[in-house]
């Protein structure tokens, strides 16, 4: 019998998806505009989704929750894990009652200023202003795939390498060699 009214159910959204609009992963049906990174919020299609059980998440996303952690993984230096990383997030002491009524007593950690859900980006457990999510040595925006933290600052890859990573001949920094011929 034809089911008159409409399609399967959005995982996402839980209305009606039409067959026009349908995306379908793991068996669930999406829409289009549904279909994003449960934690960038990114636009996904078949060759950038990664699911889990019933979260979806772009594959950088997903390498940062459920991948390995450590050097190397753009988790800094320390030993390899699976755990999820740990943070702690400081609210203001004393938010205005302005602040707290709409929601802006996050502040930014490089400006200082409230930081409102429609401009909020979140990097090392702490919510930045999309103009300030930099890296903290070249000013070079950073998005979720480019960022790394260190003492809860934020570095591009290159900066963080450079002054974090390993030291050494073949690690892109110079070493003394012997001249045995």
């Amino acid at each position: 019998m034809p089911n008159w009214g409409g399609g399967t159910k959005c995982a996402a959204c839980e209305k009606t998806v039409y067959h026009a609009e349908e995306i379908q992963c793991n068996g669930r049906s999406f829409h289009k505009t549904c279909f994003i990174c449960m934690a960038c919020r990114k636009g996904l299609d078949s060759t950038t989704v990664a699911a889990h059980e019933s979260e979806i998440y772009c594959k950088s996303c997903y390498g940062k929750k459920y991948g390995p952690k450590g050097y190397g993984y753009g988790q800094g230096a320390g030993a390899l894990s699976s755990d999820p990383p740990v943070f702690t997030i400081l609210a203001p002491k004393f938010p205005s009652k302005f602040a707290h009524k709409f929601g802006g007593s996050d502040r930014c950690p490089r400006c200082s200023k409230a930081v409102y859900a429609a401009e909020k980006v979140m990097g090392a457990g702490k919510p930045w202003h999309k103009t300030c999510f930099r890296c903290a040595l070249c000013g070079k925006s950073l998005d979720s795939a480019t960022v790394t933290d260190k003492d809860g600052e934020l570095y591009c890859k290159v900066c963080y390498a450079k002054n974090f990573g390993p030291k050494g001949f073949g690690l892109g920094n110079e070493a003394m060699l012997d001249d045995r011929q």
